[in-house]
């Protein structure tokens, strides 16, 4: 399970690569960069939560600049492999309990929350792409799973 979630996080990381790519050559449009800003900001919510560290009030649409965008891609991503390599294979199935951004006091098995950062992370990419479309721009990057699989088998 644990090489499924990093072969996961891998691929998060590239897909939001190439769609902040696209953010920049198509002169940083708002609402992209803010979708792009909102999914980075959950993904470092969502790892808080997994190490059980303290609810904190945050923005979840916060206004990051692309290249503060990129920092935290590179960032969110060293922290959730670290944490993935680091997890006792026993605790995918762990139970966390947390706080939502409404105050809600929940509960969910760490495998499933990594899926919902994944899925999250790909629903918000989209949306981007979609708000990039209506920006102007008339190509946007291949961000399928499957092709960057296809992009791994080539590099072997």
């Amino acid at each position: 399970m644990k090489t499924h979630f990093i072969k996961l996080f891998n691929y998060n990381r590239f897909a939001n690569d190439l769609i902040l790519q696209a953010i920049i050559e198509a002169n940083e449009p708002q609402k992209p960069l803010q979708l792009l800003s909102h999914s980075l900001t959950t993904e470092r919510v969502w790892l808080g939560r997994c190490k059980n560290l303290p609810h904190h009030p945050y923005n979840a649409w916060p206004d990051f600049t692309a290249a503060h965008c990129a920092e935290l891609i590179s960032e969110c991503h060293e922290t959730w492999i670290s944490y993935l390599k680091e997890l006792p294979d026993a605790d995918f199935s762990k139970i966390i309990n947390y706080q939502n951004s409404k105050g809600d006091h929940l509960q969910d098995q760490l495998s499933d929350i990594f899926t919902q950062v994944i899925n999250h992370g790909t629903h918000t990419r989209a949306q981007a792409g979609q708000q990039l479309k209506f920006a102007g721009v008339q190509s946007l990057p291949l961000t399928d799973y499957i092709y960057y699989l296809r992009i791994l088998k080539s590099n072997i």
